[in-house]
């Protein structure tokens, strides 16, 4: 998106960010100064409101989400506000915890009065979330959930899609991309995390067991390891010498968070390196820490700051990459590059925006029906259409990365390629 477009899109006005954690609210330094964009604001705020995991299990991945709100909102409003009105963000801790996020956005929802609202991070937070905006009949753009068939509420838009099955698309994308090598694995060892979103992708769930590990069966390769391991796993070593025993080709991790970096780290206490490895919804620091161990690693992405990749967007999206970086380092993130969960995170507030500037106003229904009928616009993942019958979860943009020469690439479609898929050294 153009900043032309992106400033039309957000319509007219200036004013302030309100950032809040569970029992308290905080103002942004441009709130504090007062600072107006080019055409002040005027009337009440509209404001936003949310949760997201600034402490607990999931808040290094809802740091990011915390920058990148902030950013889109300050961005928004010294672009002029919207609909002529200052917008205001209230977004509480959840604590990383799926039971506080029902009671939170019940609060502000009912208490609080918000008038817009925006998901959490985590899949099952977004569940409990997704369960107080059907309640009370809010639409709720949100960040990453994409199991699809449980994402029922006709008012939810995804930011992240890995289409209505991503129980088939990420092994088949998967499968696709390395079948272009030289030699193609053979010997497969799949290892998932229970959690919910990465143990779907390798079974899939109600009436639709396919996944990873029939798939690999289908497709006559030899899954030669197969172990489903918790949540709360942290005693790695068995698991490791299991698959160095299995000797496979490609070891394929459906796991999140620093699963990979626990898996090569035991691997390698063990001498030994798979010669492929993939992990499904990885923290995107750690492995890069990791050097030489995690070289090769592959991982999913709908958005890498390529230059290849920037280049082709064009407009703002280097802008917002170097924004965000710049207060990710003052934060002291781990990992300051604007990539997958930063994507979505933007996604959502756009949509957020196409709804209610579609609607004139925000009307819940009004806002729900003017994105299943004109979709969304976006700076990094292009068009969003919103089909109902699909739970509005748009086609696909996801790519396949790979660590190369410490740092991720991405290397799968061809087309939107930035670097070439590597096989084993």
């Amino acid at each position: 998106m153009t900043q032309a477009v992106f400033k039309k899109t957000m319509a007219v006005a200036a004013a302030a960010v309100l950032l809040a954690t569970a029992a308290c609210e905080s103002k942004s330094p441009s709130e504090d100064t007062g600072a107006a964009g080019p055409s002040a604001a005027s009337g009440d705020p509209i404001v936003v409101g949310s949760t997201l995991s600034l402490s607990g299990a999931f808040a290094a991945t809802g740091a990011i989400h915390k920058i990148a709100g902030e950013l889109f909102v300050e961005r928004l409003n010294d672009s002029g506000g919207l609909l002529g009105r200052p917008v205001r963000w209230v977004v509480r801790d959840d604590e990383s915890d799926q039971a506080k996020v029902s009671t939170l956005y019940e609060q502000l929802i009912t208490q609080d009065r918000v008038d817009l609202i925006i998901g959490p991070y985590a899949t099952p937070n977004i569940l409990s979330a997704m369960a107080v905006a059907a309640r009370h009949r809010y639409t709720m753009p949100q960040h990453t959930a994409v199991i699809a068939p449980l994402l029922t509420y006709e008012c939810q838009f995804p930011a992240w899609s890995i289409g209505p099955t991503p129980n088939e698309f990420v092994p088949n994308q998967l499968f696709e991309a390395t079948a272009g090598l030289p030699t193609p694995p053979k010997r497969i060892a799949i290892l998932t995390n229970q959690n919910g979103s990465t143990d779907f992708v390798s079974y899939g769930s109600g009436d639709n067991k396919t996944g990873a590990v029939s798939i690999t069966k289908q497709k006559g390769l030899d899954l030669v390891l197969e172990v489903r391991y918790p949540p709360t796993t942290t005693d790695w070593a068995p698991i490791a010498a299991r698959v160095r025993d299995a000797r496979p080709d490609l070891v394929i991790n459906n796991g999140l968070g620093v699963d990979p970096v626990n898996l090569l780290q035991a691997m390698a206490q063990l001498g030994y390196k798979p010669p492929m490895m993939f992990s499904l919804f990885p923290a995107p620091g750690p492995p890069l820490g990791l050097g030489a161990t995690a070289e090769g690693l592959l991982s999913v992405s709908i958005f890498e700051p390529n230059k290849p990749t920037l280049d082709k967007l064009g407009g703002d999206a280097a802008t917002i990459v170097g924004e965000f970086k710049a207060r990710a380092e003052t934060a002291k993130l781990p990992y300051t590059v604007f990539e997958t969960q930063a994507a979505s995170s933007w996604n959502a507030w756009e949509i957020l925006v196409a709804g209610v500037t579609a609607a004139g106003g925000t009307d819940q229904a009004g806002m729900c029906d003017a994105l299943h009928q004109n979709g969304a616009q976006t700076t990094f993942s292009g068009k969003l259409t919103f089909d109902p019958a699909q739970n509005n979860f748009w086609p696909t943009t996801q790519t396949i990365k790979q660590i190369q020469d410490g740092d991720w690439v991405t290397v799968w479609p061809q087309d939107r390629a930035a670097g070439t898929l590597r096989g084993p050294a």
